[in-house]
């Protein structure tokens, strides 16, 4: 199994956006009504918003034996700071490796960072059990409006050492 981890390129998008979706309905079922899922999805993933999101931040995909698997979305580091939007995978490829492999090349892409965030639905436990394995640490909880559902949301924190 080989494993590849690179920019996402526009015609990744088709294959990007169907694993936002299976990731979504896989994650988020019982914790967010299917309609605003779609929604979301819908907006966020459209080609142009991928096509954006592209040009102004670090879009990895995962490629394993030739097939794309998953994919993390990365801030540009501004002051140190960078933010973590996204890293899904389709549901089965989950515990082997790639989200971290992901995660990974993420970081080193950054410039001199000394701040990663992210931001974690609260009942998302195999999310919150990833990153706490990966070093977060709990900055805080909040109520984020989501597009008309409650979301109970949790910010996390990678510190870098200098």
């Amino acid at each position: 199994m080989t494993l590849i981890i690179r920019q996402m390129r526009e015609e990744d998008i088709f294959f990007v956006q169907e694993i936002a979706k299976s990731s979504w309905h896989d994650t988020y079922e019982g914790i967010i009504p299917k309609k605003v899922q779609e929604r979301f999805l819908q907006i966020a993933y459209s080609k142009e918003s991928l096509l954006k999101r592209r040009q102004k931040s670090s879009f990895l995909v995962a490629v394993l034996d030739e097939s794309l698997v998953g994919f993390a979305n990365f801030s540009k580091t501004n002051n140190g700071q960078a933010e973590l939007f996204a890293i899904y995978l389709v549901p089965n490829m989950q515990h082997k490796g790639i989200g971290t492999a992901l995660l990974e090349n993420g970081i080193q892409q950054l410039e001199n960072p000394t701040t990663l965030t992210v931001c974690v639905e609260k009942e998302n436990t195999i999310a919150m059990r990833f990153y706490q394995a990966k070093g977060f640490q709990f900055v805080e909880e909040f109520d984020d409006l989501f597009d008309g559902h409650v979301l109970k949301t949790i910010r996390m924190a990678l510190l870098f050492p200098r």
